[in-house]
């Protein structure tokens, strides 16, 4: 801040000043009100950049309308991931008296709109960002205008928000624990990004740890379809290929299946496979994946309590609240032959 203003946080009264304009108008900018013109509402957003001022959620509740409707942010609909969350969710979004309004980031992204952007314009009430997000900046600065709930992430760190998840580690160690018992030593696991990708990592790891076996020989990267069908080429023609693989989740665990049917080998005769998140895909008969249950009906819902309690009290603590995980084992896993 520069050295003639006050060595405090900046007021409502600071941006005004330095836009130029009135305390109403910045108002008015902040809870987006289209009357505003873009001039001034350029240096309105200027000034607020310049001043790093955050605007206080609990006054901002007070003065603007409800539209009664939540932007709900998914990185990708085509994931199967997302049907069961999203349906938990929307239980209490309705049920409490909000329309969920839903923004594809990739489709976003690939016709140039700013998801996150667009949610504020149309002057939500509140953000769920389910998963991995691209537009974490937007997310964090959305923070200090609306409540905001991540479900299914643990990113990006948020100053105020909540956090619902599965619990990773225990899933991991769910998974491997289940090969290992099967008889399996030569186990890979197709780590995915960021925290979660880092937990279930850790979950794997610290299993094959504790039964005296390598977690490190045969880890490769994996989250999409395309991503676990080339990861799984990579292992599935090494000479010492592992005996069993366990995917980041249900969708780079179809790539190896594609994977090791191009190979000529069988799942799970010649390498056994485990999912996560246990999707309807993991479901159908004739792929019958092994895959850990991430109780994403369960993650939706609490989801909604979250964001439904923070927008009657946006000064609630940070909270993580995380589900149970459970294995559900079909037909992909077998002793090795």
């Amino acid at each position: 801040m520069p050295a003639d203003r006050p060595d405090r946080p900046p007021t409502i009264r600071d941006v005004a000043a330095l836009a130029g304009v009135s305390k109403s108008l910045v108002s008015l900018v902040l809870v987006g009100d289209p009357r505003v013109s873009e001039t001034r509402r350029q240096a309105v957003d200027a000034a607020i950049t310049e001043l790093g001022y955050r605007p206080n959620l609990r006054a901002r509740a007070l003065s603007r309308s409800r539209t009664d409707s939540v932007g709900v942010l998914i990185n990708d609909l085509g994931n199967p991931w997302f049907v069961d969350l999203l349906a938990g969710l929307a239980t209490v979004l309705h049920s409490s008296g909000f329309s969920p309004i839903l923004a594809d980031g990739q489709t976003d992204r690939r016709i140039g709109v700013a998801s996150v952007d667009t949610f504020l314009r149309q002057d939500v009430d509140g953000l769920v960002v389910l998963g991995i997000t691209l537009e974490e900046a937007a997310v964090i600065a959305a923070a200090t205008q609306i409540p905001v709930v991540l479900a299914g992430t643990r990113e990006p760190a948020l100053t105020k928000g909540d956090i619902v998840v599965n619990d990773d580690v225990a899933g991991a160690s769910a998974a491997a624990r289940h090969l290992i018992e099967l008889g399996h030593t030569r186990i890979a696991h197709l780590r995915g990004p960021g925290e979660i990708g880092r937990l279930r990592l850790e979950g794997f790891q610290a299993t094959m740890s504790a039964a005296g076996l390598d977690g490190e020989r045969y880890i490769d990267t994996g989250m999409s379809e395309d991503g676990g069908n080339a990861a799984a080429r990579r292992l599935l023609t090494r000479r010492d290929r592992p005996t069993a693989i366990f995917a980041y989740n249900d969708m780079a665990a179809l790539g190896v299946l594609s994977a090791a049917d191009d190979l000529g080998l069988s799942v799970p005769a010649d390498v056994s496979l485990v999912g996560y998140d246990n999707t309807f895909i993991a479901r159908i008969r004739h792929i019958s994946l092994t895959s850990v249950d991430t109780g994403n009906f369960a993650v939706g819902t609490q989801a909604g309590r979250f964001l439904v309690e923070r927008m009657a009290n946006p000064d609630l603590p940070n909270r993580l609240h995380l589900t149970p995980s459970s294995l559900e084992v079909r037909g992909s896993t077998a002793p090795p032959s």
